[in-house]
């Protein structure tokens, strides 16, 4: 299986050098042999196409080095397999140079043994597989053509390698398995206040997917670490996960995520304004703590998430005659019956954000697109032809919300209105 990632790791990134915007992928084999990894392998394959590897069509990316959190393992802030945490840093400069940018890397959960013990071998569980370089694009680069609000501040990647989107605490001897994700992130975030974030004038913390979730569970403690007269808010991209019923009408997230959060010792780490009153499980889906979240939070998301479609909505598990294969891997495949079930689903996370957005300090930008991650592409970030909702692109309607320059509730009209959208399409 590693020689698998390996080998696509080179197809994404010798395609994608070719062409600009993603649009085809070849994932046969992947949907016909996931039987042992499933939720954890497809979001580290869709990642690759949304992330990392999408840098590679501009050669000019800045890439950035990766440091070890040199005293985590003494905290006991470890990967799934016990090696260092780390983060790639670029230094702020200009007028950037007191304000801070955190992205929390995304790429799936391990619910179970198994798949832990497959996923510490791998980037997502083990620093000894972390890439020593990455590009930085999108919301993380440093040219203003590129990101016009943020290219000079510090601009920080931290990466994921614990399984439960920066929050379980616990431990499995026997399987040799550290679920470490919450002291993950305290040595990371107390390594960078080290660094010179202590004294940050503007900080965003942000985070795409699985870090998207995380960005939402530690916005208010991100928040805490800095004076009143500090500005901190929060971004998440894609990770607006929504606790809905699949094409057979049974919970397959649900089921997932409530194996997440048990095996992982998740639910002391979750707000205890949501677990007061509601199950562990049901509190690691945002739908549930949005609207307690007292620090300014902006919402990204596609109204149909690719992943959610693929992974959550249109399982193999929910559709053993792969009646929606073909409309998972292209939208335009989609029957009227199967648009219909997706304009139902737009409807429910539309619903589940309808208090969030009655505040003032909220920002939101769902689109009405089949993509995952928006804010680390370059092309769906800020580009001569962005997504966009209003005329406004995300890299803009997001700093101007950040920077109160306007107020920013932008929801897209529902498919196949949306011009703009770069869908991703496989084949």
């Amino acid at each position: 299986m590693g020689k698998f990632m390996g080998f696509w790791g080179v197809i994404f990134v010798g395609f994608l050098l070719s062409k600009w915007v993603v649009n085809s992928f070849e994932f046969d084999e992947f949907f016909d042999n996931r039987t042992e990894v499933s939720f954890l392998e497809s979001m580290s394959l869709l990642e690759s196409v949304y992330g990392v590897s999408a840098a590679a069509v501009s050669p000019n990316a800045l890439m950035v080095g990766l440091t070890l959190v040199q005293g985590a393992a003494a905290k006991g802030a470890v990967c799934l397999d016990g090696t260092l945490p780390g983060y790639h840093l670029h230094r702020g400069f200009g007028t950037g140079a007191n304000s801070w940018l955190i992205q929390l890397e995304g790429g799936g959960w391990c619910n179970n043994i198994r798949s832990c013990v497959y996923r510490k071998k791998t980037r997502r569980g083990s620093s000894t597989y972390f890439e020593k370089i990455i590009p930085f694009t999108g919301i993380l680069s440093n040219k203003a053509q590129e990101n016009p609000d943020f290219f000079n501040w510090n601009r920080v990647k931290i990466r994921y390698c614990d399984g439960a989107s920066f929050t379980g605490d616990s431990e499995n001897k026997a399987a040799g398995l550290q679920f470490r994700g919450q002291r993950i992130w305290l040595a990371a975030i107390e390594d960078l206040m080290s660094k010179g974030m202590r004294y940050t004038h503007q900080a965003l913390l942000s985070g795409c997917s699985a870090g998207g979730l995380a960005s939402i569970l530690h916005c208010d403690e991100f928040r805490n670490l800095f004076p009143r007269s500090t500005k901190v808010k929060c971004l998440s991209d894609a990770g607006l996960f929504m606790d809905a019923a699949d094409v057979s009408g049974g919970r397959t997230i649900r089921n997932f995520f409530a194996g997440v959060v048990s095996l992982q010792g998740v639910q002391r780490n979750l707000p205890r304004t949501c677990t007061n009153h509601l199950d562990p499980t049901s509190c690691f889906f945002p739908q549930n703590l949005i609207a307690n979240i007292r620090t300014p939070l902006f919402i990204l998301n596609a109204a149909y998430d690719s992943w959610q479609v693929q992974e959550s909505l249109a399982p193999p598990t929910a559709d053993p005659r792969g009646n929606w294969r073909d409309c998972k891997l292209n939208n335009a495949r989609c029957s009227a019956s199967q648009i219909q079930f997706l304009q139902g689903f737009r409807a429910h996370m539309l619903n589940a954000v309808k208090g969030f957005a009655a505040s003032r300090q909220s920002g939101l930008f769902i689109n009405s697109c089949f993509a995952h991650c928006q804010s680390e592409r370059q092309d769906t970030w800020f580009a001569d032809d962005s997504p966009v909702i209003g005329n406004k692109a995300v890299a803009i309607a997001v700093g101007d919300w950040y920077f109160d320059r306007a107020n920013i509730k932008a929801i897209d009209c529902a498919y196949p209105c949306d011009k703009t959208c770069h869908n991703l399409v496989f084949r």
